[in-house]
């Protein structure tokens, strides 16, 4: 028997206020065909706070969906292996091309389609030595000034970057900003980054991001540059914990 693959996918809706919720979780295992999508705490506080409904692929809030390939929602974010240009998009997300699977696609990708308001993104996973290490693409490049997207050109693999807190952002509040050493702004990183990095900042040692791959210029913006963050979290510390993040337990008669 083949041990488990699991793979954890959270999924995201962006309300008409531009607040952002995950609202669900996909647990993946590609090698046994086994696929679950439930929603999390997160939609009922969507629904609360800005009416959100469950999505027509999924029409119940209480409901664990199972499958044995993946669901069509999640599918369709990925480019087709059969396209021309399915290499070089996979050479984009920096991923050999031999152990390209769907939900490695999408953990990085983050599968947004203009189509609609959702997002995919990993689930960050803490190992035994409680390191971590997520990768993603750099937001908002096309937010930044000319000097900072001029500078993000000049970016090379390996180069190191400045993580610092805002405050005040005028979108979310609360943001993480990613800088060059030279603290010239470059963008932030994904929204459901922020809250863990919050909580678990006061103890980090040694947080830190760095430049995996700079795109060339035909690359759309939104997967221009690719960043890694890394470090350790605090023993006690989860990520992903919160409430939102928690599944919604079926109701049992």
């Amino acid at each position: 028997m083949q041990p488990s693959q699991m793979k954890s996918l959270f999924l995201a809706w962006q309300a008409p206020t531009r607040a952002w919720f995950p609202i669900g979780m996909l647990n993946a295992d590609t090698k046994s065909e086994c696929y679950a999508f439930q929603y999390t705490q997160g939609a009922l506080r969507a629904e609360s706070e800005v009416g959100f409904q469950p999505l027509l692929a999924f029409p119940k809030f209480d409901e664990k969906y199972e499958a044995s390939e993946l669901f069509p929602l999640f599918s369709n974010r990925v480019l087709g292996s059969s396209r021309k240009d399915f290499s070089d998009y996979l050479r984009s997300l920096d991923i050999d091309s031999n152990d390209a699977d769907p939900i490695e696609i999408l953990a990085i990708s983050g599968g947004e389609r203009q189509t609609d308001n959702l997002e995919v993104f990993p689930k960050i996973e803490k190992k035994s030595d409680n390191s971590f290490s997520c990768r993603f693409f750099l937001h908002g490049l096309s937010h930044v000034s000319e000097a900072g997207q001029q500078r993000c050109m000049l970016l090379k693999s390996e180069e190191a970057l400045q993580i610092s807190l805002e405050l005040n952002n005028p979108v979310t509040k609360l943001a993480v900003q990613l800088s060059t050493k030279e603290y010239q702004l470059i963008g932030w990183a994904p929204r459901y980054l922020i809250e863990d990095i919050l909580g678990a900042v006061p103890k980090f040692s040694d947080l830190s991001a760095k430049v995996v791959r700079v795109n060339d210029i035909n690359v759309p913006f939104n997967r221009r540059i690719l960043i890694e963050l890394s470090g350790h979290l605090p023993s006690e510390f989860q990520p992903m914990s919160s409430n939102d993040f928690q599944i919604i337990k079926a109701i049992t008669l």
